[in-house]
Parts: C-alpha cells; sequence; structure tokens
C-alpha cells in the first residue's frame, strides 16, 4: 500500500513527465495545534489539480490562487507563513496559535525528473532517500539512506532574503510514529526524546487546556476524542500508542480502539494494580482476550523509573528494543 509520500510524489513525477507546470509544497515548521505535520506534502499543477494536504482545507485554495495567479515561486522556491495573525488564522480555518511554514518549489518542465524518477522507485521497494534543496536556486540533490531521518529546514524563517543559504533536507521512507494519549508532563518528554529517535510524534487530549500549555514544537497536536484520533491517525504498523493520563475516561477511551488496531505497539502507563483494574474495565468494552492481551500495561523496562524523564526513557526503550527487532524480522523486498 502506497503511503501519503509516496501518493504525493508519484504523481508530482507524473505531471513533470510530461512537463506539466507543478509545483511541491511541504511543511518545514509549525507552532500551536497545526492540522498537518511537519514533512506532510502537496503537489499542485497549473490545471488546479492536487494530490496530498496541507490542511484539509482554506490553505490548499489559498495556495492554489496564488500559484496560478503566477505571484508565487514561478521560478524559485518560496517560504510561505500561514497563520501568521489571528486574523489569517480565522480566515483559513486554523486552531488558535497554529501556524504552518510551507515550501513551495516550482517544477517547471521537465526539472529534477530522473531525480523524482529515482525517489518514487525507492518508495516502492520501502527504502530510504534523502532529498536536498537550495531554497535560493532551487537545485535538488538526491542520497540514498539506510534510515529515516528528521526534517531539517536550514536558515532564518523569519528572514525572507534568498541571498542567506537556506537548505530543505527531507527523507522519504517508511517512519515510525509515536501516538501519545494525553498532552502530561511524561508526554512532554517522550515526545523531546522521540523525535530525537526520528519519530513523528502526535499528542492526543480532548481536554483544551491542556493542549494549550503544550511547550514541545514539532508535534502534531489534536484535541480530538481519542477513539476518533486513533481511527484517524495512528491505525498502521508502524505506529506505537501509549496511553498517559491516568484518566480512565480519557485513556480507555482510546485503547478500546488502539487494540483493535494493526499498530506494533499499545502500551498503558501505571501500577500493576491500576493495571489489572484497566483490564477488567476493557473486558466489560466487548474487547477480546486476544485484543486485551496486547496491551503492555504497566508500559516501559523495568528500571526503577520515577521521575517523568526517567518514565519517558523506560518506555523508549522499550520501543528501541521492539523496534530493532522488528527490523531483524522485516522479509527482504525481491
Amino acid at each position: 500500500m502506497e503511503n501519503a509520500d509516496q501518493q504525493v510524489l508519484k504523481q508530482l513525477t507524473t505531471w513533470v513527465e510530461a512537463g506539466q507546470m507543478s509545483w511541491l509544497c511541504t511543511v518545514v515548521k509549525t507552532w500551536g495545534s497545526s492540522p498537518r505535520p511537519v514533512g506532510s506534502l502537496l503537489c499542485c499543477n497549473d490545471e488546479g489539480h492536487i494530490s496530498g494536504s496541507l490542511s484539509g482545507g482554506c490553505i490548499e485554495e489559498d495556495l492554489l490562487d496564488k500559484l496560478q495567479q503566477g505571484a508565487l515561486a514561478q521560478q524559485t522556491p518560496e517560504v510561505l507563513v500561514y497563520g501568521a495573525t489571528a486574523e489569517e488564522s480565522d480566515r483559513l480555518g486554523l486552531p488558535c496559535g497554529g501556524q504552518l511554514h510551507v515550501v513551495i518549489e516550482p517544477f517547471p518542465g521537465q526539472k529534477s525528473l530522473k531525480q523524482l524518477q529515482h525517489m518514487v522507485k525507492r518508495l516502492q521497494t520501502r527504502d530510504y532517500v534523502e532529498r536536498k534543496v537550495d531554497i535560493a536556486t532551487g537545485d535538488m540533490t538526491i542520497e540514498d539512506k539506510e534510515r529515516f531521518s528528521r526534517l531539517q529546514f536550514i536558515g532564518d524563517f523569519d528572514n525572507t532574503d534568498i541571498a542567506n543559504e537556506r537548505f530543505l533536507v527531507q527523507t522519504y521512507g517508511p517512519r515510525h510514529q509515536l501516538f501519545l494519549i494525553g498532552a502530561v508532563q511524561v508526554s512532554m518528554y517522550l515526545a523531546e526524546m522521540a523525535q530525537a529517535l526520528d519519530y513523528h510524534v502526535v499528542v492526543c487530549d480532548p481536554r483544551e487546556n491542556m493542549i494549550e500549555q503544550w511547550k514541545v514544537e514539532g508535534v502534531q497536536l489534536v484535541t480530538d476524542m481519542p477513539d476518533d484520533a486513533v481511527r484517524k491517525y495512528a491505525n498502521d504498523p508502524l505506529t506505537a500508542i501509549i496511553a498517559l493520563t491516568h484518566d480512565p475516561r480519557v485513556d480507555d477511551m482510546g485503547l478500546m480502539e488502539a487494540l483493535k488496531t494493526d499498530a506494533f505497539f499499545v502500551g498503558a502507563l501505571g501500577s500493576q494494580r491500576t493495571s489489572a483494574s484497566r483490564r477488567e474495565r476493557l473486558a466489560q468494552l466487548d474487547l477480546s482476550e486476544d485484543e486485551i492481551s496486547r496491551l503492555d500495561a504497566p508500559v516501559g523496562l523495568s528500571i526503577g523509573s520515577k521521575t517523568p524523564a526517567e518514565i519517558a526513557i523506560a518506555i523508549l526503550a522499550q520501543l528501541t528494543a521492539l523496534r530493532s527487532d522488528l527490523k531483524s524480522s522485516r522479509p527482504e523486498v525481491t
């Protein structure tokens, strides 16, 4: 099954092969409760066709209008900031305080066609490829990689003078995701450390006051109810889902859906006694014994962790060991 990046890059390559004026748009920075995470892709062409998403709404319409009018990124890349003011956030339907920084790259004629074709081929075999773009010139280089790395935007976001050196460096390929239920203190430590380990991190908490206090950048924040959010964002074999709130009304709602997904790991924070009670509650929610047996609780390696930072280390150590086992058992692509 093709992931979102594959679909976008494959469509872009098809347009470029045909010599059709096209653009690739990449989210390079977010702030607050943004609709799409860093690294999200969208491509479009001069006929108004779109693949991928930046927001799922008005941002795409605004961007396409600017591109078709020739007001943006016709020869070299440009950086566009959405949500810089409260008025713009309201107009575009962005969550309060949310911002998206987007790099828009033009692909006139058959520019970079061979590189795009190679990238699509790498993704078809579930391998990794890194792309580096000079924002001043639009020059692109690619390099095959062995693992995923976080997107880097090198340069000053606030300075639009393209004479300054600015580069976009992005790796494409299978990426692990950490879906955290609860915007609590342990989640903040987990999010920081997990991003350093190249996870995409999603934090879900329906309590808006908790999301408003969030301080870690680069994380996708959602205020959906946990069961809805799990179905929408976390139903895939590269995702680990962990419940952290200690509030059964929040945790159990997410876990009852998480245990039915394809996630490679489902865990929950709590003592042995708390975990036993949680399993009893889950059994009353029509989950089967096999589904409940998937729950790893208490989550984390037993290393005597007490503080939020230590608990985060214990959880990530467990996931690191599990990912290593999964990698060693990955079948060869033929």
